[in-house]
């Protein structure tokens, strides 16, 4: 409590004084020692600032090698339907799994680099361990498929429509004639 830096006015021993005049706490066994020996600048909390603008970091960012197949797989994969369980101490994702048999693979040097991520698929598969394609990729395949056969449904949908409409203006020109004569034969309808 009278140790905290949350509190950032004052010094430890200001603050643990006030605090003991107060009756909150007991007398620490350094505040005899402190008072009769203090140091020569009170230690108080100052922000520091920076002298030249902003503090760049000098740490660059850490990629490893498999956090690149691990971007790869969830980007392509997803995370699964079923969450990480973490109960267990010897429990491997499906991710670290397949990681770890991308970097067998490579290791063994027979599969070229660019078919190296879907032959760990096929890989694990084999070992037993399925792998499904997130959602979004299995409905861009389909869409892919289906796109001659709708076109050409929704075009012929548009051309029956246009057809009917055509005809339709027809009947309209030719009744229009025939209520013109009526109307100059008969002027008020009843």
């Amino acid at each position: 409590m009278a140790g905290s830096r949350l509190q950032k006015i004052g010094s430890v021993f200001s603050r643990t004084r006030n605090l003991l005049r107060i009756g909150v706490i007991e007398k620490p066994l350094w505040f005899d020692v402190y008072a009769a020996f203090p140091p020569l600048r009170e230690p108080v909390y100052r922000v520091p600032r920076p002298r030249y603008g902003k503090v760049k970091d000098v740490i660059p960012p850490i990629f490893y090698q498999e956090d690149q197949v691990r971007a790869r797989f969830y980007r392509i994969y997803g995370s699964g339907p079923r969450p990480f369980d973490l109960s267990q101490l010897n429990y491997k994702s499906t991710c670290q799994r397949f990681v770890e048999k991308f970097n067998e693979l490579k290791e063994e040097g027979n599969i070229e680099e660019e078919k190296l991520f879907e032959e760990t698929g096929k890989a694990l598969l084999a070992d037993g361990i399925i792998l499904q394609r997130r959602g979004t990729d299995r409905v861009t395949q389909e869409d892919h498929q289906d796109v001659g056969s709708r076109d050409s449904a929704i075009h012929l949908q548009l051309r029956t429509l246009l057809e009917e409409m055509q005809e339709g203006k027809k009947d309209q020109k030719e009744q229009t004639p025939e209520r013109a004569e009526t109307q100059k034969e008969d002027p008020l309808p009843s």
